[in-house]
């Protein structure tokens, strides 16, 4: 039986991305694009903040916090970043009692919502988190359009005590897209195998942005952003 997304990999998830994105880097950009939009900005909030790897980073620019749907990825945030508050919550209804100068939603985890009003909600709820004049950072899941139908790819770790080849296959139902990863994982205890099925939305820029102009955003948009996926700005008004 196929598990929720991310609990049972969460232990092997920056063995398989730490090597491919840039971390660092990439917090450098989001502080750029941060202080471009809000120049005094000094809070943060990253959510579907995954295992912190961004916040690792960017603590060093702002007073950060962190939410994510899955425990067992917040697990592995706060370890990595102790002195980080974190919080469990669906980005569609969390209410953390608090607004940021600054909330960023990364690497594509928007395309988890299961519909427009999903998306919808999603978007006004980090409108809600933000101050007056603070900018929202969204960078969105695939279109329709750039979605690649049955493609298979291949993924692996080799490291001294831990070893992982995870294999991708896709499937799409109208702009329902799922990403079927299957794992083979070695360390010091044993081999083990499981499967992890993503179900995603393939949004139109369209409905991404009637979600941010629905919640009040002035929007701007980088057709590139970081692995060309592109990049949304919204504002809060003052």
């Amino acid at each position: 039986m196929a598990l929720q997304p991310w609990e049972r990999s969460a232990r092997v998830y920056d063995a398989l991305y730490g090597s491919m994105k840039d971390y660092l880097a990439d917090a450098r950009q989001i502080h750029t694009w941060i202080q471009a939009y809000n120049s005094g900005a000094a809070t943060l909030l990253d959510v579907a903040c995954g295992t912190g790897l961004h916040l690792e980073q960017l603590k060093h620019f702002y007073e950060c916090q962190g939410v994510d749907l899955s425990e067992s990825m917040l697990a592995v945030a706060r370890n990595r970043n102790p002195e980080v508050r974190f919080h469990q919550g669906d980005m569609r209804e969390f209410d953390l009692g608090d607004r940021f100068d600054a909330v960023t939603c990364l690497f594509s985890a928007i395309g988890y919502m299961p519909d427009v009003d999903s998306l919808e909600r999603a978007i006004a709820n980090l409108a809600r988190h933000l101050k007056p004049g603070g900018v929202c950072i969204l960078e969105p899941w695939l279109t329709p359009d750039g979605w690649l139908d049955e493609h298979m790819d291949l993924m692996t770790v080799d490291e001294p005590h831990l070893k992982v080849a995870r294999m991708n296959s896709s499937e799409r139902s109208g702009n329902t897209a799922i990403l079927h990863m299957h794992h083979l994982v070695m360390t010091d205890e044993g081999v083990e195998n499981y499967s992890e099925d993503h179900v995603t939305t393939l949004f139109t820029e369209a409905e991404y942005r009637q979600a941010f102009e629905r919640a009040g955003f002035d929007l701007s948009y980088d057709s590139e952003g970081f692995i060309g996926r592109g990049m949304y700005f919204g504002v809060v008004g003052g």
